[in-house]
C-alpha cells in the first residue's frame, strides 16, 4: 500500500494543544516566544489532540445517524487518501486505552475504507459544548494556519459544534464573506487541495480555480499555475474565457471588446457586502448578468431569504 498523506492539514487539530496531560484536563502549558508572550494555542480546559489508532475507537451507541451514503462516504475516502484527514474526530476515553466516538462517525468510516492508521483525534473530558466550542474559535484567531486548514477549522465548528457563520467572523475578526470563500475551497479536487496545502496554489488561485465548473479544469489550470507562475490575475483571465487551455495573453487582448459601464464594479462591490458574498455584474453587449455565489445550500437559503424575505416567509408558510 503506498504511504498515506499526512499533516497537510488537521482542522482544529492545529488550534488544540497535544498531551501531557496536566490533572487530567488536557490543560498544558503554551509555548513562550522572546516577549513571554504565548506563541501556540491557548490551552483548552478538558480537551486536547492526539493521534489515535482506528481499533481503539468505538462508535457512539446513543449515535442518532444509522445511515451512511456509501457513495458519498466513498467520496471523502478518496479524498483523505489523497490529502489526509482534514476535520479531526471528536472522542472520549472510556478507559482500558479505547475511546467513544463524540463527534465524526462519517469520518471515521471514511478513514475504515482510506486503510488511514492512526487518525487526528480531539480528546475530549468537559461536556460542555459551548465551551470547547468557543476556546476553538478563540485559538482560529491566533495560530497562522494555511488556507486548507483555516477551512477545515471553519467547517468542523459548523458541523460538530453547530457554530454559526456570524460567531466566526465575530471571534476571529474575519468578515462573513470571508468565511464563506474560504470555505468553497474545500470543494476543489485532492490534487488541488494538495497544491494549495503545499503553498504552491495560493488562496486567491483556489479562489479563481472555483469559478471553472469541471474539476478536470481546474487540476490543468492549478498546474499551469505552478508551470508557469501565473498571477491571481493572470488566473482570473483565463477562468473568464472559460478554459483552462487559454492563454493570459488571449484574455488581455479580447477584454477591451467587451462593454463595460462606469459603476459596476461599485456596485458589484456593494452587492457583495450587502450579501455578505462574492457577486458579479457582468454587461454584455445586449444584456448584462448579475452572478451570485454561494458555498453550501445553507448559504444559499441566507442570501435567498435577504435578497426575498417575504418569498422565503411564503414558502415555509406553504410547506407548514
Amino acid at each position: 500500500m503506498s504511504q498515506q498523506r499526512r499533516g497537510l492539514g488537521k482542522g482544529l487539530g492545529a488550534l488544540i494543544p497535544t498531551g501531557p496531560i496536566v490533572d487530567g484536563t488536557g490543560t498544558v502549558a503554551p509555548a513562550n516566544g522572546a516577549t513571554g508572550e504565548p506563541t501556540g494555542p491557548r490551552p483548552i480546559a478538558g480537551a486536547y489532540f492526539r493521534e489515535i489508532a482506528l481499533s481503539a475507537i468505538i462508535p457512539n451507541p446513543r449515535q442518532p445517524r444509522d445511515v451512511f451514503d456509501d457513495d458519498r462516504l466513498k467520496e471523502l475516502s478518496a479524498s483523505i487518501r489523497e490529502v489526509g484527514l482534514l476535520q479531526p474526530i471528536v472522542v472520549r476515553s472510556v478507559g482500558g486505552g479505547q475511546y467513544e466516538l463524540i463527534m465524526g462517525e462519517r469520518r471515521w468510516r471514511a478513514c475504515q475504507l482510506a486503510e488511514l492508521d492512526p487518525i487526528p483525534a480531539i480528546v475530549r473530558n468537559t461536556q460542555d459544548d459551548e465551551l470547547l466550542r468557543d476556546a476553538l474559535i478563540e485559538n482560529l484567531q491566533r495560530e497562522q494556519l494555511n488556507a486548507l486548514e483555516e477551512a477545515a477549522a471553519y467547517q468542523q465548528l459548523l458541523d460538530d459544534f453547530r457554530a454559526t457563520h456570524e460567531q466566526l467572523a465575530q471571534k476571529v475578526g474575519r468578515s462573513r464573506s470571508h468565511i464563506t470563500n474560504t470555505l468553497r475551497l474545500l470543494n476543489l479536487p485532492p490534487e488541488v487541495q494538495l497544491r494549495v496545502a503545499a503553498g504552491t496554489v495560493s488562496a486567491g488561485h483556489a479562489r479563481a480555480l472555483l469559478s471553472l465548473d469541471s474539476p478536470e479544469e481546474q487540476i490543468k489550470l492549478a498546474k499551469r499555475i505552478v508551470a508557469e507562475l501565473l498571477s491571481v490575475r493572470a488566473v482570473e483571465e483565463i477562468v473568464s474565457l472559460g478554459s483552462s487551455k487559454a492563454a493570459p495573453k488571449a484574455a488581455r487582448e479580447r477584454q477591451p471588446n467587451k462593454p463595460s459601464a462606469p459603476g459596476l464594479v461599485h456596485l458589484a462591490d456593494r452587492l457583495s457586502d450587502h450579501f455578505e458574498t462574492k457577486v458579479k455584474v457582468d454587461l454584455g453587449r445586449r444584456k448584462g448578468r448579475i452572478v451570485v455565489e454561494f458555498a453550501t445550500i445553507d448559504d444559499l437559503e441566507r442570501i435567498i431569504g435577504t435578497m426575498a424575505p417575504e418569498a422565503v416567509r411564503a414558502m415555509k408558510e406553504t410547506e407548514d
